[in-house]
């Protein structure tokens, strides 16, 4: 691992994704994640189904607003997304994946 107070301190999602699950030990955290997460899917098929890509606006507004709820007022963290949006990113869903198969509770 590279020097921790660099911006670059991971060097591949294997390595990001405990610290990842370390910002996200509040249940009401990841609660919030798990149901912007459920939004944004919902919302996708709403866009599909309608043929509206204005719909992708509302998924975006609910998958980060629900998490940053989680983050700033329960967490008392900031989110990941800022430093590493891209880990960050597949981190959630992979989070989202285990949280439905019972690896992680909420």
């Amino acid at each position: 691992m590279n020097n921790p107070n660099s911006a670059n301190r991971f060097a591949s999602l294997k390595e990001f994704y405990p610290y990842y699950l370390t910002e996200h030990k509040n249940l009401t955290c990841r609660r919030l994640h798990f149901a912007g997460s459920s939004l944004v899917l919902i919302i996708i098929g709403v866009a599909i189904f309608t043929r509206n890509p204005y719909w992708l606006l509302l998924a975006l507004l609910s998958g980060y607003g629900f998490a940053w709820i989680g983050h700033f007022f329960f967490e008392h963290n900031r989110p990941a997304t800022f430093k590493y949006p891209l880990y960050s990113f597949i981190s959630d869903w992979i989070m989202y994946g285990q949280i439905v198969r019972g690896k992680v509770k909420i």
